[in-house]
């Protein structure tokens, strides 16, 4: 097991590896351990890379299965691997006996001295610690063989405790005795609050304080593994699911969706089959027979619990659990509530299990359940053929549970109860099954969806029957609505001669113009004809929704400054059509135009008289935007703790419903960008950008794109910045977006091209849309282009006239309650003061700008801003280090400034390329024309002439 620098920080585990290396520190000794596929050798790899790198020297050994029957296999392996100088100065007899060891002696039958063997290998030991530090690391320690446990056990304790040990074992599966005589291990913790019991080791006998469990991964860690291992990450709420957050799990789901043959949308299951089936069976193999039945029951239960489980017919239910609770196949609450760590384990079970054994046990289950309901879906469940009488409960229980408000439930139940209805007469099959994809649509269920709509699709159905099913597929596709356009052309077809459906299929089709094909002209289009059947079908809803798409094209589009009348309009329909929370477009739409426009006060407070009826009545991805849109909002406002709390929410409740993270993802960007740090900003905005691009989603490859950029522009990357921004740029003007509030990338854009030294184009750019904006009367987005024409000012010499242009902009940002945009101001004005040489006004802006991040949360503005003018200076619009006025940098542009100061501190063109973010022949160009100017002719030259003018 070579460790790999570019391991040193698996994902997830930075906690785990800090606690790791202060167990190592404080005790010199540590046990790692953890379910199969945790990822137990990943975090000893890090361990291991990160001790090399402060230059110790590291021993890694990985035994092998047989080596277990080989005496003295392991001893023999650490002997080989450690450095040649270890085995310098010892006696003969001892370097004898490692020779018998080793097989290397030239006696052709030595006797093996087991003393000098013994004191031999602690010399050793001694020796490999030498003039530095040394880590051993021992990876799947139950493979040791048990002569080498002994001779190790020996050798330990006589080394120096510059020597620290590092073994990693799996925990003792199923109860059986480890290999330091306890049945169960010594107890580890399972986490913050739990213990948990694990396999001993043979070296020494750990002690609680010895032992790390390696946690699973959350679903954003889980995600953060895919794109690493450049996988697509669209699904990781499902993955996360499925695998329980077990890293190898997890990638084998990734590897299976990378190698479809055909794109796997929402609205299908994740393909288990293969490698991913393989594993689990791998994680169940050791089971008893009695384990795995009872593990067949949970698997087969809505809420397991160990006292169900025993009254279904497993006396030792108990026992059972423990023993795979053991094995990290399930965990047990207090009061014995069964969970099992990884979904795909009982997918597995019963997939592997016959149906006569499935019916056995939902039959068993049935007899026990305190919940009529759940009894009713175990008596269907076991049922040996279709039942009307069934099917009828079984449609009340469905009934039970959505007004209970477990869609989820409700959804499952409403398609046992199609597939439990006889197939003759078909028409009552027929009509279970639209009502099941319509409970899954609402659900955000999305295999189910595509359950009842297959079975629905194969028999002769009405057109309408097929429209409503077609439809249910297509609401729980999420964001990935590319590849769908057979589904589109079915439902247009099925439509035809019916208004009302028409208009349904037709809002669909404008939600997949602006998101999937970037065609707000299309969109608005069919939203316009929508609304027109829909309102002479009498359907308000669709005609609502229809009506908010307009209203949301026409602002895109800017085609009016207010789409008011057509956004009050949706909102009545909206009203009308059932109580608050239930139907959202609308009511979300005028929240987002609030937020465009910066009347962030009044969208904060619709936000949260809506979001709690949205949370009791309406669908999961109406809270989903509505907390992203929150976190937009709060960001913006300066209260970035809440931004953040909001992001969170909003990418949890993804994650939960098996949506696209692309979304929350830029939310988390956004939010991080105002309030938590600029790298996990970038992460995040990097993770959007994916996921969009795997979806097919502009609307939000755009968004995320931006989000990467101005975060890119405030660390210094100028290159970077302008790669996204433009990107951004291809991407709106591609989509004919034309209102500039609803995305502004315009003033970021424009800043990057002033740092990059295009102040023209910069100013080009401001010049093309300014006049849009006067006309959509988006004051504060002029506002932002009032920030960067000051910068532009500054950069032409006029530092008088930018200055003053900075102070007033920064006080009308803070009149509009926009803190950050005030901040950002203050430190361009500091900037400014500085060339000025004003020093004073330059650290009072500084101070000012401190104040405001400080009050808003704002952590790495913060940093920027009290940290001088050096941390300032990180930023392509806030360059402290920029020439002051009179000097002879004052006849260098800022980007010719930067690379000057840069070169002149004795930088070459490879690393002023490197710290600007240019490649190395842009440096070369540029320092041309820095010494055309300055007339120098070399380096020395330089520096000589940048010394003299800062003494002045």
């Amino acid at each position: 097991m070579k460790p790999t620098p570019e391991r040193a920080t698996p994902v997830g585990r930075a906690d785990l590896l800090a606690r790791l290396t202060g167990v190592l520190h404080n005790r010199g000794r540590a046990l790692v351990t953890g379910a199969a596929g945790i990822g137990k050798t990943e975090v000893a790899r890090a361990v291991a890379a990160r001790a090399e790198a402060a230059g110790e020297t590291v021993v890694c050994l990985a035994p092998q299965p047989a080596d277990r029957h080989i005496p003295g296999a392991a001893a023999a392996a650490l002997v080989a691997s450690v450095p040649a100088p270890a085995l310098d100065g010892l006696p003969q007899p001892q370097r004898t006996a490692i020779a018998v060891l080793c097989r290397e002696a030239e006696d052709p039958q030595p006797d093996l001295d087991p003393i000098a063997l013994r004191l031999g290998l602690a010399r050793v030991l001694r020796n490999l610690v030498g003039r530095r530090p040394a880590l051993l690391v021992v990876d799947d320690a139950q493979f040791i063989d048990a002569d080498s446990a002994d001779l190790l056990r020996f050798a330990l304790p006589l080394a120096p405790p510059a020597l620290r040990v590092l073994a990693v074992e799996p925990p003792a599966p199923y109860g059986t005795p480890s290999a330091n005589g306890h049945p169960h291990g010594p107890v580890v913790p399972d986490s913050p609050d739990g213990m948990r019991p694990a396999a001993g080791i043979p070296l020494w006998v750990p002690s609680e304080a010895d032992v790390l469990l390696v946690p699973p991964l959350q679903a954003d860690e889980i995600a953060e593994l895919l794109v690493r291992h450049r996988l697509p990450s669209r699904m990781a709420g499902r993955i996360h699911r499925a695998s329980g957050g077990n890293p190898r799990i997890a990638l084998a789901v990734g590897r299976s969706l990378a190698d479809a043959t055909t794109p796997v949308h929402h609205a299908e299951a994740l393909p288990v089959s293969g490698r991913a089936r393989d594993l689990a069976r791998r994680m169940l193999a050791d089971a008893t027979e009695s384990v795995r039945a009872s593990l067949l029951l949970a698997a087969l239960a809505l809420r397991p619990t160990a006292a169900m489980i025993r009254r279904a017919g497993r006396p030792d239910a108990e026992a059972d659990l423990a023993a795979a609770e053991r094995a990290g196949l399930v965990t047990l609450a207090e009061d014995g509530t069964v969970a099992f760590t990884a979904g795909l384990l009982p997918s597995t079970l019963v997939h592997d299990t016959s149906w006569t054994e499935r019916r056995d046990g939902h039959a068993a289950l049935a007899t026990v359940a305190d919940d009529p309901v759940e009894a009713v879906r175990h008596r269907a469940l076991a049922a040996h053929a279709p039942d009307e009488g069934l099917a009828a409960e079984v449609t009340d229980a469905a009934r039970t549970a959505r007004r209970r408000g477990d869609s989820t439930l409700a959804a499952e139940l409403a398609l046992l109860a199609a597939e439990s209805t006889p197939g003759l007469p078909p028409g009552r099959r027929l009509t279970r099954l639209t009502v099941a994809a319509q409970e899954a649509a609402r659900a955000a269920r999305a295999d189910l969806a595509l359950r009842a709509a297959g079975d629905l699709l194969a028999r002769d159905a009405e057109p309408a029957d097929r429209v409503r099913a077609r439809l249910a597929v297509l609401d729980t596709a999420g964001q990935g609505l590319t590849d769908l356009d057979d589904l589109y052309a079915h439902a247009m077809e099925d439509s035809e001669g019916d208004p009302g459906l028409r208009a349904a299929v037709l809002l669909r089709l404008a939600v997949k113009y602006v998101l999937a094909d970037g065609d707000p002209v299309g969109s608005r289009a069919a939203a316009v004809e929508s609304a027109r059947l829909a309102l002479a079908a009498g359907d308000r809803n669709t005609a609502a929704q229809a009506l908010t798409v307009q209203a949301r094209m026409d602002r895109v589009l800017g085609l009016v400054a207010e789409p008011q009348e057509t956004l009050t309009e949706a909102c009545a329909l909206e009203a009308a059509d059932g109580p608050l929370g239930s139907r959202n477009a609308a009511q979300i739409l005028t929240i987002r135009h609030a937020l465009f426009d910066d009347r962030l006060g009044d969208a904060r407070d619709r936000l949260h008289a809506l979001l709690p009826l949205v949370e009791r009545r309406g669908p999961v991805e109406d809270s989903i935007e509505l907390f992203r849109t929150l976190a937009e909002v709060e960001s913006r406002r300066g209260h970035c703790a809440a931004a953040l709390s909001h992001a969170g929410r909003s990418l949890a409740l993804t994650l939960e419903a098996g949506l696209s993270p692309g979304p929350a993802w830029f939310a988390l960007a956004v939010a991080e960008s105002a309030g938590g740090s600029f790298t996990r900003a970038a992460s995040y905005a990097r993770r959007s950008a994916r996921a969009s691009e795997e979806e097919g989603d502009h609307v939000f490859l755009s968004r995320s794109l931006y989000a990467l950029g101005r975060v890119q522009l405030a660390t210094g990357d100028v290159a970077g910045a302008l790669d996204s921004l433009r990107r951004v740029q291809e991407g709106e003007r591609a989509q004919g977006t034309v209102d500039p509030s609803m995305l502004r990338w315009h003033e970021e854009l424009a800043e990057a091209l002033l740092a990059n030294d295009a102040l023209e184009e910069a100013r080009a750019l401001l010049a093309d849309v300014a006049p849009v904006a006067e006309r959509l009367g988006r004051t504060t987005v002029l506002l932002g282009f009032d920030r960067v024409d000051a910068l532009c000012l500054a950069a032409a010499g006029r530092t008088e006239e930018a200055s003053g242009l900075l102070a007033r902009t920064a006080e009308k940002f803070s009149g509009h309650g926009l803190p950050l945009e005030q901040g950002r101001c203050l430190i361009a004005l500091a900037r400014v003061e500085r060339r000025r040489r004003r020093r004073s006004a330059a650290q009072e802006a500084l101070q000012s700008a401190a104040v405001i991040f400080e009050r808003a949360g704002a952590t790495p503005w913060l940093e920027l801003a009290a940290e001088g003018p050096a941390g300032a200076s990180r930023t392509a619009a806030a360059d402290l280090t920029a020439p002051a006025e009179g000097g002879v940098l004052e006849l260098l542009t800022e980007a010719e400034s930067r690379l000057a100061l840069l070169v002149g501190q004795g930088a070459s063109n490879q690393e002023a390329a490197a710290r600007l973010f240019l490649s190395v022949k842009t440096v070369e160009a540029r320092l041309t024309r820095i010494y055309q100017k300055l007339d120098v002719r070399s380096r020395a030259q330089l520096a000589r002439t940048l010394n003299s003018d800062t003494l002045q």
